[in-house]
């Protein structure tokens, strides 16, 4: 029974692995069965049901910096999983600095008029393949997940779908066809699990606040503090999200450096 049980557990976590195949093999049909356009035009024009504020918070989760910081409290709260997440953003920012030059397909505003869509921020043209936001949110995500303990992933399932609105936020603000956000999304989650398997080599002793590692990230936020107070990251409706992601950040690392105090014994 043991033995039985094992073997389904190991066919279960190769399964997860062709997950990401489900979206990858949806943004090849629709770019070959050419409704990349269509597609795009339907949610651009339909999102805009909502404000711009929110789609520009939601992309502004597909950020390196600004996720990091907004997940920068699990610097205490669980390391390992912070850990996974930046990890796992860093594997999908390589994929992504490889494939988009080389892909170099045009995004939205290289092909269509200004007039026909919705856009917010920077006019970007080209490298759209695949959604470098979509990416991050997405491996992040997946890091975080599958780097939890197996009891307690049910209830982390929802990360999921704040991920995919992220992605859904780079169609809406024009910067991205659908197509590059199922790549992004697939790439994500293989980057996601990747990162969570590096993590899961590091022994529990090294994740303690006092060691090298958990004091590098803790550098890494006073970075984002820095980067959050003299840059605006994808849109200035971000602005006040960025102050408010400056103080937590304070707060985390206020109590990371009671945590360097010595309890007494």
């Amino acid at each position: 029974m043991v033995e039985q049980r094992k073997s389904l557990t190991a066919i279960a976590s190769l399964w997860v692995w062709c997950i990401p195949l489900l979206p990858l093999g949806l943004a090849i049909a629709l770019y070959f069965g050419e409704l990349q356009t269509p597609t795009f035009l339907f949610i651009n024009r339909y999102t805009q049901i909502l404000p711009d504020t929110v789609w520009a918070w939601l992309t502004f989760l597909g950020n390196g910096w600004g996720i990091f910081a907004l997940c920068f409290p699990l610097l205490l709260l669980a390391p390992r999983l912070l850990s996974a997440g930046l990890l796992a953003s860093l594997i999908g920012g390589a994929f992504s600095q490889i494939i988009k030059p080389f892909l170099d397909l045009p995004r939205p505003a290289g092909i269509l008029a200004p007039e026909d869509f919705y856009r917010i921020g920077e006019t970007l043209l080209y490298r759209a393949m695949p959604s470098g936001h979509t990416i991050t949110a997405f491996a992040v995500v997946s890091g975080i997940y599958f780097a939890s303990d197996r009891d307690k992933r049910t209830s982390l399932w929802w990360i999921f779908i704040i991920a995919g609105f992220a992605g859904l936020s780079r169609n809406a603000l024009g910067a991205h066809w659908l197509t590059d956000v199922l790549a992004g999304c697939a790439i994500g989650i293989w980057s996601g699990m990747l990162g969570a398997i590096l993590v899961k080599r590091i022994p529990e002793t090294q994740l303690s606040p006092t060691k090298k590692g958990p004091r590098l990230l803790a550098l890494g936020g006073l970075a984002s503090i820095y980067v959050m107070l003299t840059q605006s990251l994808d849109s200035e409706l971000n602005q006040s999200l960025q102050y408010a992601c400056v103080v937590l950040i304070g707060i985390t690392l206020a109590f990371f450096i009671k945590a360097q105090k010595p309890k007494a014994i």
